[in-house]
């Protein structure tokens, strides 16, 4: 019996090891993980955390200890809230929405170091990370689709932080990186 060749597009075009690295170490000095901006806020990292979303998403919720910058007044207000060279982080609603991008461009053209907050403030409240909102701190169960329960894949999600006070069962597959 002869082996059988499979025959895959998948790996017909793919980078040789050494631009995967330029590529993927390029990726990390331009994006943070909603998970590394909240352990960079505990740890007391210094940068600002802006919210480049309009007044009323700003209103519903917001990461706490962010600043309320809209995108489309960053060029006009940028310095007069954050000084020129302090690192800065954008986020905008998630991962359907490139304003978080526009965001960061428009940062790193007025010489700020720069990342964007990959997820946004969606993935930040899937997380289950406490959010700041009018009526005060809020914080939802981690979603079983972007955050394991603390003991494991499955078993009680228990809430996470100053706000924990919600409980659920949590069944779902998730990503432990």
């Amino acid at each position: 019996m002869t082996p059988h060749t499979i025959t895959t597009t998948l790996f017909d075009h793919v980078a040789d090891p050494a631009d995967a690295i330029a590529h993927f170490r390029g990726r990390l000095g331009f994006e943070a993980d909603v998970s590394d901006v909240q352990a960079a806020l505990a740890d007391g990292e210094p940068f600002v955390l802006i919210d480049t979303r309009n007044d009323a998403a700003w209103t519903q919720g917001h990461v706490p200890g962010a600043v309320h910058l809209p995108r489309r007044d960053i060029g006009a207000r940028a310095a007069s809230i954050v000084a020129v060279g302090t690192p800065v982080v954008v986020y905008c609603w998630g991962p359907g929405c490139n304003g978080a991008t526009r965001a960061a461009l428009e940062f790193a053209t007025l010489g700020y170091p720069v990342k964007e907050m990959i997820g946004g403030f969606e993935y930040w409240v899937r997380e289950g990370f406490a959010f700041d909102t009018a009526e005060g701190l809020a914080q939802r169960v981690p979603d079983g689709l972007t955050n394991v329960a603390p003991d494991g894949l499955v078993g009680p999600a228990a809430g996470v932080g100053p706000a924990a006070s919600v409980t659920a069962i949590d069944h779902g597959i998730t990503c432990a990186c």
